[in-house]
C-alpha cells in the first residue's frame, strides 16, 4: 500500500475526527522558572537555555556562605524528580511541574560540592607561584641594567676628565 506525504492543510485539526478525545496542545512558555533552595529566589531562564548556563548564572549570585547547586531538577508531589543533564535543554513539563536547584545539603553524603573560597584560595597561590619568580627576574634584569649604565656614565665620565 503507497502512503502518500500529507500536506500541512490536510492536518486534522484537534476536536474535528468526531473523537474528541485530544486535548489542544500546550503553548510553549518562553520563560522558564528555576527556583534556588540556596536563596530560595526565583530565577527565569528563556527557553532552550541549558542547564550548565542556569547553574552559572545562579551559582555567580549567591552569598559567600551559601550552598552551591550542584545541578537542576524539575520536581512534581508523588513522581520521581526528573534531573537535567549540564547540555540539557531546561523544559517545562507541564501542570504541577516545577524546577528547582539541587545543592549539596539536600542530599548529604552523595555530591561534593566545591567550596568557591577554596577554589579561589587555591588559584591565587597558583598564580602567585607561577608568576612572582617572572616578575622577580624582569624588576632583577632592569635593576641591573640601571646599575650598569650608572656606573658606565660615572667610569665615562671620569676616563673623559
Amino acid at each position: 500500500m503507497e502512503r502518500l506525504a500529507q500536506q500541512p492543510g490536510d492536518a486534522q485539526q484537534p476536536g474535528k475526527d468526531g473523537g474528541g478525545n485530544s486535548p489542544p496542545p500546550q503553548p510553549v512558555r518562553p520563560i522558564l522558572e528555576v527556583t534556588c533552595r540556596s536563596s530560595g529566589k526565583v530565577w527565569r531562564f528563556a527557553a532552550g537555555t541549558t542547564a550548565r548556563y542556569a547553574l552559572h548564572a545562579i551559582n555567580r549570585k549567591l552569598e559567600p556562605r551559601a550552598p552551591l547547586a550542584l545541578h537542576v531538577e524539575a520536581i512534581r508531589d508523588s513522581e520521581e524528580p526528573v534531573s537535567f543533564g549540564p547540555s540539557a535543554a531546561l523544559a517545562d513539563y507541564g501542570h504541577g511541574w516545577r524546577l528547582q536547584t539541587v545543592t549539596a545539603q539536600d542530599v548529604p553524603g552523595i555530591h561534593h560540592a566545591p567550596h568557591a573560597e577554596r577554589q579561589r584560595r587555591q588559584f591565587f597561590l597558583y598564580f602567585f607561584k607561577n608568576s612572582l619568580p617572572s616578575v622577580d627576574l624582569a624588576f632583577g634584569k632592569g635593576f641591573a641594567v640601571t646599575v650598569a649604565l650608572a656606573v658606565t656614565a660615572t667610569f665615562l665620565c671620569r676616563v673623559s676628565n
